[in-house]
């Protein structure tokens, strides 16, 4: 069966089904990660590029006060319509995460999953850590996670989730192409084949990451001087295991907002 080329952030529910698995633990991390590394008490949480807002979700049940933004007009409102149907509040509005253009500030930030990757500029990397240690207060912390690149790699890589909620199917394969070194990209792809109502469809989405070393991401982490690295985790989401940022591939950094 042949694809149809759909971003897969235009359809938000099947979006949720692949990745909600881990929502509760990520929530869980979050919150204990701003206990363990925060230094202000706070309980204000952001999430640029929020996306289908599982996460806004997530953080409004366990109390915090919420806000996020993004960039698809169609996760915006499968996240306020969730928000909705479990009668809870977050501040949900359109906008880059270079520009972040949100009231007040936050004792908790974050972005997970190679969300950053997107920013396919040093430029614009370096403008969104402006932009969050503009609005944490001292002492709060960025959560921020990434595939690291394997500049070594010649073979794509795989990866495939299944999933099935009341009578719909998603089978999702995404795939990465070897990275481009001297061009700082990785072409990847994501295929959905959904099953649901009698009937099957195949949709794809194609798009570039920025890559990163470990040497690479510490220079533009440390390109912001108010951002401090404090530790850094992995994707099983374990407060009590740290792992160094130079021999790992899936790395979870906290940092934190200097008190300058």
């Amino acid at each position: 069966m042949s694809a149809t080329e759909t971003d897969w952030y235009d359809t938000p529910r099947y979006y949720d089904l692949v990745f909600d698995e881990d929502t509760p633990l990520e929530g869980f991390f979050l919150e204990q990660a701003q206990a363990l590394y925060g230094r202000s008490k706070g309980k204000r949480c952001l999430e640029p590029a929020c996306g289908s807002g599982r996460l806004v979700l997530e953080m409004a049940r366990r109390g915090w006060k919420v806000s996020g933004n993004d960039l698809s007009n169609p996760m915006l409102a499968h996240a306020k319509e969730r928000l909705k149907e479990e009668g809870l509040k977050a501040r949900l509005v359109h906008g880059d995460m270079c520009e972040l253009r949100l009231p007040g500030r936050f004792d908790l930030a974050h972005c997970l999953v190679s969300t950053f990757k997107y920013l396919n500029t040093e430029a614009k990397a370096r403008q969104h850590l402006t932009r969050i240690a503009d609005l944490l207060v001292s002492g709060g912390i960025y959560c921020l996670g990434m595939h690291l690149t394997n500049y070594e790699r010649t073979k794509r890589e795989r990866e495939r989730w299944v999933v099935e909620e009341g009578g719909t199917r998603v089978t999702c394969n995404i795939q990465a192409w070897p990275p481009v070194a001297r061009r700082r990209k990785e072409q990847m792809r994501s295929r959905m084949r959904i099953e649901e109502n009698g009937s099957e469809r195949t949709q794809e989405t194609n798009w570039w990451f920025r890559t990163y070393s470990a040497e690479q991401l510490r220079r533009t982490i440390g390109s912001e001087k108010r951002l401090e690295l404090v530790a850094v985790h992995d994707f099983q989401y374990d407060l009590e295991q740290t792992v160094e940022l130079d021999r790992g591939f899936d790395v979870l950094l906290v940092l934190r907002r200097k008190n300058l």
